[in-house]
């Protein structure tokens, strides 16, 4: 996956913290002591973009050839950003079913 389609399933995915945590975006950034699930993901979140721009720094200074960086901890540290990434997009999956579910319950 592009980093632009990368974006764009992390913003969906904030998106979908911010709904579940039930409170609008900018009351979910003031509101950060109350905890709960919407912050929760939302620190999930963060840490996955994190890591990627971390990989992404770190693949990019290697390629730059300055010293300290080896090669292994580049790969390392894709690979771990890329696992979060896709945790993340099986839980924002996980989420969307259960939301559809829960919405076609009759009541």
């Amino acid at each position: 996956m592009n980093p632009v389609g990368m974006q764009g399933v992390i913003q969906q995915m904030k998106v979908l913290a911010t709904q579940a945590g039930g409170t609008p975006a900018k009351a979910a950034t003031a509101a950060s002591g109350t905890g709960g699930f919407g912050q929760a993901m939302r620190a999930s979140l963060d840490r996955i973009n994190d890591m990627q721009q971390a990989a992404t720094g770190e693949a990019q200074a290697f390629q730059a050839g300055k010293p300290g960086v080896a090669l292994y901890d580049v790969m390392i540290d894709t690979q771990e950003a890329s696992l979060a990434f896709q945790m993340g997009v099986q839980v924002r999956n996980r989420l969307v079913n259960a939301y559809k579910e829960v919405m076609n319950m009759q009541v």
